[in-house]
């Protein structure tokens, strides 16, 4: 199988070495054996203008509209984004020497996160305003969401991370992992129904964690969509993924493409070797 063939590649190129460990399970609890993901295609029900010129790291639904946040250096900005249309209903600029990556909504505050800048920014989500920054944050900024615990981060690496929402401090970690391989490249995150949705970069693919444990219960493959931007720029990979929960609408772009789609989850009878 195609799928089979291209994940377990990708697995390989994204896995550090690990070792098994055995595990007892309780006499009392019958544990279903984790038999990998449950694999999705993405129909699209509605395609929307996006700006070719964003390079897209932070993307959520809140109030309406679109939030998004971009990246490169002189051009991060975090801003407000009409739907249909594709237009920046504002925008306020990350400083020109940072390099602006994941969006998050935490209350009445949007919070973005920097690359390697170890800055921390926060915005009022009505005016984008911004509030306050911390600048000495010890680890990569790659992607942020939030949940019921506090804000979730990653960093590149196979680790998730929750956050205090006011100070940042880590409050606890774990390790994503897929058919018992950790996955790195964990980029922009999206909490959806209790699961951490991620793009992995680089990758035609998103996956959607447990945040208990780390293990991705869902694969979501979206190749076709990829292919019809048909992206020359290498940097033009899928990474945004945005979550209507009041309409259930789920949207995805990919940085600098024209479009943005909304899309639904086909379930399929695929498995990742």
């Amino acid at each position: 199988m195609l799928l089979r063939k291209t994940f377990s590649a990708l697995l390989l190129s994204l896995s550090m070495p690990f070792a098994a460990t055995a595990q007892e399970a309780s006499p009392e609890v019958a544990v279903a054996p984790y038999a990998g993901p449950t694999v999705y295609q993405a129909e699209v029900v509605a395609r929307y203008p996006h700006d070719k010129d964003a390079f897209t790291q932070g993307l959520l639904w809140h109030d309406g509209a679109l939030f998004e946040s971009t990246g490169q250096e002189g051009r991060s900005v975090v801003r407000k984004v009409d739907l249909s249309s594709g237009k920046t209903i504002g925008e306020s600029a990350i400083p020109a020497d940072q390099f602006g990556e994941g969006l998050a909504l935490w209350e009445d505050a949007l919070i973005s996160l920097t690359w390697r800048d170890g800055v921390i920014h926060r915005w009022d989500a009505d005016t984008l305003a911004h509030v306050s920054s911390r600048s000495d944050y010890p680890l990569d900024g790659w992607g942020l969401t939030s949940a019921e615990e506090g804000l979730i981060h990653s960093d590149g690496s196979d680790i998730l991370r929750v956050l205090d929402p006011e100070t940042y401090e880590v409050r606890r970690s774990v390790s994503v992992t897929l058919n018992a391989r950790p996955l790195r490249r964990l980029n922009e995150l999206e909490m959806i129904d209790g699961l951490v949705f991620a793009n992995v970069w680089m990758t035609p693919f998103i996956v959607a964690i447990d945040p208990a444990d780390g293990v991705v219960r869902k694969l979501i493959d979206l190749r076709a969509i990829v292919q019809t931007i048909s992206p020359t720029d290498s940097d033009a990979v899928l990474n945004g993924i945005a979550w209507d929960a009041e309409n259930k609408r789920l949207f995805v772009t990919g940085k600098l493409w024209p479009s943005l789609f909304e899309i639904r989850l086909v379930e399929t009878n695929a498995s990742v070797g």
